[in-house]
């Protein structure tokens, strides 16, 4: 079965573990540190914070924000559920903004409009989550100028899209957005095993995310509470925090990978670019790329034009696994998931993102995916959709 995504360990990946394995420190040692220092750089940020999964990161982001019972916060619809379920584990209220039908990102005209209609009725958001769907990023420098005049806060979900740029500004670097989440979990761009990281340039910000991401507790002198001479009090709790830390094994994978992370994003563009080529004279749209961004093509998603000259987006989708190809979907839309249903939201609230869940398919696409196996992967597709 050739799967859609798939991570590479090489032997010096596992070396680098295993130096950590044999080493004083398996948590809180210096791999950490060295690991968020080079992303940071990486992606020009001041700040980055890892922690064990891209979701803990949104958590404590919203967090860190202030994010509370009553607030508003509002993302994609398409898009993992953890996007939305971050607003919800802080008791807030979350609603979706539907997304543009060329890049599948969220729509700037359609985010417009919504904030228009909630300034009137007092409903503003006070936290946007814009997601760079497969790699592409949004259009942030809208987001960002909407922002400074609706006064909401932005996360940018880049669980996909490390390496990506925007307008030549890479994502992570914060330019337009207050906090970048990534990904490091084994499908993405490249892995820790599990893990994310949190990216800021503000740097009260960043200390709380660190706080939080270790139970909420300091041993900064300067933040504890002052107690008796007499007392010894190397540490205290100040929030309530959670254990969200990264590792010093996952982090040293995470740190060897990103070596490679600027080749991986290369080949993913040979691939995609071979798929463009290939598929391009079938009943399939092929992912628009816009001529301002660079993406690190997470995924690779065409749609089924469900019309009545060609099959089905669920018979290519079976037909694809019959072949052994593990084709994925990319997304269920987050508000028609039974949580979410049962908030309030029904079918049709976002009828791009739902039309789009209904003739997507992702395709095989990871670095280390090779020539005869991609080539396998076309002709199926030709084969399937010419039938």
């Amino acid at each position: 079965m050739i799967p859609y995504g798939r991570q590479e360990i090489t032997d010096e990946d596992i070396a680098e573990v295993e130096k950590v394995l044999r080493s004083d420190f398996l948590t809180q040692g210096p791999s950490v540190p060295k690991f968020e220092e080079a992303v940071a750089k990486y992606c020009g940020a001041s700040n980055a914070i890892a922690v064990n999964s891209a979701t803990s990161a949104l958590h404590i982001s919203c967090l860190a924000l202030d994010l509370k019972p009553g607030d508003w916060l509002w993302t994609s619809p398409n898009t993992f559920v953890a996007s939305a379920n971050c607003g919800r584990y802080c008791g807030a209220n979350v609603d979706f903004v539907d997304i543009d039908s060329k890049n599948y990102n969220m729509s700037i005209n359609a985010l417009s409009e919504k904030l228009i209609n909630a300034e009137k009725i007092g409903k503003l958001p006070k936290i946007v989550v814009p997601v760079h769907f497969a790699g592409q990023p949004c259009d942030m420098h809208s987001i960002y100028d909407l922002s400074k005049r609706y006064g909401f806060k932005i996360i940018e979900d880049a669980s996909h899209a490390i390496g990506s740029f925007y307008n030549e500004i890479k994502v992570g670097s914060c330019s337009h957005s207050d906090i970048t989440i990534f990904s490091f979990h084994p499908v993405k761009i490249i892995t820790s095993a599990e893990g994310g990281m949190a990216l800021t340039n503000d740097m009260d910000i960043a200390d709380r995310i660190s706080r939080l991401r270790t139970h909420g507790i300091t041993n900064d002198k300067n933040k504890m509470k002052q107690r008796s001479k007499n007392e010894i009090w190397n540490y205290q709790q100040i929030d309530l925090g959670f254990n969200y830390r990264m590792n010093d094994i996952q982090a040293a994978l995470g740190l060897n990978q990103l070596k490679r992370l600027d080749k991986y994003i290369e080949r993913r563009h040979e691939l995609a670019q071979y798929y463009e080529t290939k598929l391009k004279n079938l009943p399939i749209i092929t992912p628009w790329q816009a001529p301002n961004v660079y993406s690190s093509y997470h995924l690779y998603p065409i749609l089924i034009k469900n019309d009545l000259e060609s099959k089905s987006q669920k018979q290519v989708y079976d037909e694809l696994r019959d072949n052994n190809i593990a084709s994925n979907l990319h997304y269920t839309p987050v508000h028609r998931h039974p949580y979410y249903e049962n908030l309030g939201f029904k079918k049709n609230d976002f009828p791009v993102a739902e039309k789009f869940h209904q003739e997507a398919i992702s395709i095989p696409l990871f670095a280390t995916l090779t020539e005869d196996r991609q080539k396998y992967v076309v002709e199926t597709i030709q084969k399937i959709m010419t039938v």
